[in-house]
């Protein structure tokens, strides 16, 4: 399976997207949510609230047992 490029959460097969750029990098996408915030408004995944990314550095992920 497939990470979203944005919030890094898993793209099941059948859903979401996968934007090619010219040079032939694929960016896997779970909703357009995720495309628009990379692209669009150009948002670090870092800072913004609801995404793994940002759990992750801020250890707020809690572990699955």
């Amino acid at each position: 399976m497939a990470r979203c490029s944005f919030c890094r959460g898993t793209v099941h097969p059948g859903t979401g997207m996968i934007f090619i750029k010219n040079d032939g990098r694929m960016f896997p996408f779970c909703s357009q949510k995720c495309e628009k915030n990379l692209f669009k408004l150009e948002h670090v995944p870092r800072t913004t609230k609801w995404t793994r990314a940002f759990r992750l550095e801020k250890k707020l992920h809690k572990k699955k047992e």
